[in-house]
Order: structure tokens, then C-alpha cells, then sequence
């Protein structure tokens, strides 16, 4: 498919920048803590984990978006026209928003992200460290767009910028930037926030190349100079393998499910966020800000 193509001509181009990147990072950062040899090669392992993982859920949302996009009555109307790509960047980043939230609120959706989170180190090869799970239902979010009458491709392309833009963001290296520029867009500063496992940030900073969406819908939190953030799960895995990574959550989910005596607890088990369980305290990232008495 052609919107296929797209993603892969995308990804041929971004591959090499995003290794020459890493390479120079790792090598300013000598000395210090910020990288791990074999942390940074299973993050390179779950690259490609996903990559593989995401042929045919791709192929096949794709395919389905081509159907949408025809039974639109508006593609006539927005076909590929200046304040289209504006329009869908803002709405393909507040898609984005809405689907990274959900891989922090429902727990299944959590165990295909959760292997992102799991590096105790924040770098641009912690960028690569791409959720595999979830590459199998995330297009879904997606199917809106065709509907209003986007162009398929144009959705496709948009996508794989809007990523390209965050793996810039994985990085400690660069502090903060102008005041505006930190107030509009995601920044360094506010992705060290979303991948900390510190209370206060928990869940926190969800969006793609903007930080408006968290603004406006409570979920934002500024990265303090009192609290550094400390990178990690709430609980880390000790030296891992990388199927443990990729498969460690969807076998506590289903330890869980078997530990449960009821359906009513087996459904929230899948469906609450992370933290919650039936027969143990309420460890959700809200839950866990009120009893400290943060917001």
C-alpha cells in the first residue's frame, strides 16, 4: 500500500539520523550515568521487536482507513489543501494525547507501553525503546480521521513527524527552553516528567509535540529543581531479559485474573489503571498523590 510506503520511507530516512544522534549522545555523555551498554542494545532489541510486531495490525488499520476515507462525504472537500495539514497536525497530536493517556489509564493497554517506561535511564536510545504491545490496537484511535475526510496517506505521514519530533525529547542533556516555547510544546523538561516514576509525576505530560493538551486537561506537571525526577517503574524489573521486558505485565495481568474469584474484579483488573487491584491497596498515580497530599 502506498501509505505503507510512506511510513517506510519515513523510517529508512529517520533510522541512520536517529543512530548518528544516539552515537553523539552517548559519546558527550561519557563519564556520567546517562547510558548502559546493555540497556541501550535491549532498547534497540525492542526496536525492532515492535517494528515486526506492527506489519500486520498496520496493514490491516490501514486498509480499513482506506475504507473510512471513501465513505467520507467530506474528502472532496479537505483533500490535501495548506489549512488541512494544519488542521490535521492539531488534530492527529490531540489524537496522540488521548491515545498515550490511555496506555497510562487502562492496564492492559499499559502492558504493551509499559516496556517504554522501563529503562532507569533517560536517553535518546530510551526513545527507541518502543512500546510492542500497543503497536497492535493504536491505529484504532486513528479511524476518526479518515472519516472527516483526511487523506490517508497525509495521516500516515503526519504520524510518523509527530514521533519524529519526540524522540528529540529523550534527552537530559538539554535543560529548558524559551518560556513560550516550553508553555506550547513538549519539551525535554516535560517528557523527564512523564517518564519519572517520582508520585507527583506519575502519569503526567501525555502529549505528542504539544503540551497544551495536559494543560487543558489536568494532566500536566513542571519538572522542579526541588525534586528531580527519577527514571524507571515504580517497581523495576533487576537486569531483565528483553521477552521479561516486553511480556512481565501481561503475565502479572493474568496472575491477577486467575487470583480473582469474580468477573466484576477480573474486568477492572484489565480495565482500571495501573496500581489498582482487588485484594491489595489502591497503588493508582492518583490514589498515590492524595495520600501524599500532592495534587
Amino acid at each position: 500500500m502506498a501509505e505503507s510506503t510512506t511510513t517506510d520511507v519515513l523510517s529508512m530516512f529517520a533510522l541512520p539520523v536517529y543512530l548518528s544522534a544516539l552515537l553523539i549522545e552517548a559519546l558527550i555523555s561519557r563519564g556520567s550515568t546517562a547510558y548502559a551498554m546493555r540497556d541501550s542494545l535491549n532498547s534497540l532489541a525492542m526496536l525492532i521487536a515492535a517494528a515486526v510486531v506492527e506489519i500486520l495490525p498496520r496493514l490491516a488499520f490501514v486498509g480499513l482507513m482506506l475504507v473510512l476515507a471513501e465513505l467520507s462525504p467530506l474528502k472532496d472537500i479537505v483533500q490535501r489543501q495548506w489549512w488541512a495539514w494544519l488542521l490535521l497536525f492539531l488534530l492527529d497530536d490531540f489524537t496522540y494525547y488521548w491515545f498515550h493517556r490511555a496506555n497510562h489509564s487502562v492496564r492492559l493497554l499499559w502492558a504493551g507501553h509499559v516496556n517504554h517506561h522501563s529503562s532507569k535511564h533517560f536517553n535518546l536510545a530510551t526513545a527507541l525503546r518502543q512500546g510492542v504491545g500497543e503497536r497492535v490496537p493504536k491505529l484504532a484511535f486513528w479511524l476518526w480521521l479518515p472519516l472527516l475526510g483526511f487523506d490517508v496517506a497525509m495521516i500516515i505521514l503526519m504520524i510518523g513527524l509527530n514521533l519524529f519530533y519526540q524522540f528529540w525529547i529523550h534527552s537530559a542533556l538539554v535543560e529548558r527552553g524559551p518560556a513560550w516555547y516550553e508553555a506550547v510544546f513538549n519539551t525535554p523538561s516535560h517528557h523527564r516528567v512523564h517518564h519519572a516514576s517520582n508520585v507527583r509525576y506519575l502519569d503526567r505530560n501525555h502529549g505528542g509535540v504539544l503540551i497544551i493538551w495536559d494543560r487543558l486537561f489536568g494532566t500536566f506537571a513542571q519538572e522542579s529543581d526541588d525534586e528531580k525526577p527519577r527514571f524507571g517503574l515504580t517497581k523495576n524489573l533487576v537486569n531483565p531479559t528483553v521477552w521479561q521486558t516486553l511480556t512481565h505485565e501481561y503475565r502479572s495481568i493474568a496472575l491477577d485474573c486467575r487470583r480473582a474469584t469474580n468477573w466484576q474484579d477480573r474486568m477492572r483488573t484489565l480495565l482500571w489503571a495501573p496500581g489498582w487491584q482487588f485484594d491489595g491497596p489502591d497503588r493508582r498515580a492518583d490514589t498515590l498523590r492524595a495520600n501524599a497530599g500532592q495534587r
